[in-house]
Order: structure tokens, then C-alpha cells, then sequence
């Protein structure tokens, strides 16, 4: 029996995450943020006011989820840096939310999205230290 499409990409997305480091985990969860932070800002171009609060609710979800992995007892500055840009996102999604300001979830996927490319190139990195030397030079040329 042929599953249907949108069946087949949740598979796909779901054998994605199990394969994935933790690293790219973490980047699969900006990708997510950034998808919905899209979606309730087009929606709340639109005046689809449901549509956006799902949306902004779903990104504001992941925000915090990110925010709750963070080991501030062993990750020192950097896990502190990583709770104040977190909680600037999440502040900037709520308000931009309430108040329908397009700007203020702009600001959330400015950083959101500048994290994202951080943790990217860890994960490039991470794979190319990983592979074997015959593998690096692909690796290296997809970045």
C-alpha cells in the first residue's frame, strides 16, 4: 500500500531526526522555529489571526525548548549568552504576536536564524572531522 505524500515526508522527517547528532537535532529545531516564525508573519499579513497565533505559539514552543536544554550549570557563558538571545526571541515572538507587529518577529528570526548558521557550521565541522579522508573533500565543498 503506497503511503500518501505528506506521509511520506513525515517519515522522512522522522527518520531525519533519529539519524541526526545532537548537534544537528538543535538545527533542525531552529529550522522549525524559522518555518513558523514565516508562516504566522504571512498569515498575519493576511489578517488570519488563528493561523498566526498557531503558528507564532509553535515557534514560541521551540524557542522555550531550546531554552529548557540549556545546562546552565556546566555550559558557563555560553549557555548564558544562549538564554538572554533565547529569551530576547521568545519576548520579541510574543510581542510580535499580541501586538501584530511584523517587525518584532523579524527581530526573532534575525537571531534566531544567526544562531542557526552557528550551529550549522558546527555540525559541518563535526562531519568532517568524523568522515573518512576520502569523504572530507565532499564535505568540504557542500559547505
Amino acid at each position: 500500500m503506497a503511503l500518501s505524500y505528506s506521509k511520506q515526508i513525515g517519515e522522512y522527517k522522522k527518520n531525519a531526526a533519529i539519524g541526526a547528532s545532537p548537534v544537528g537535532l538543535v538545527v533542525m529545531l531552529y529550522d522549525g522555529a524559522l518555518r513558523f516564525l514565516d508562516q504566522g508573519k504571512r498569515a498575519m499579513v493576511q489578517k488570519n489571526l488563528e493561523e498566526q497565533n498557531r503558528c507564532l505559539q509553535r515557534a514560541q514552543k521551540i524557542v522555550a525548548e531550546l531554552m529548557s536544554s540549556l545546562n546552565m550549570n556546566d555550559g558557563g557563558d555560553v549557555a548564558k549568552n544562549l538564554l538572554a538571545l533565547y529569551t530576547y526571541a521568545l519576548t520579541e515572538i510574543v510581542n510580535g504576536n499580541m501586538e501584530d507587529n511584523p517587525n518584532a518577529i523579524d527581530n526573532a528570526a534575525k537571531t534566531l536564524s544567526e544562531l542557526r548558521e552557528g550551529w550549522a557550521a558546527l555540525e559541518r565541522q563535526q562531519k568532517l572531522m568524523n568522515a573518512a579522508p576520502e569523504e572530507r573533500l565532499s564535505i568540504a565543498q557542500a559547505a
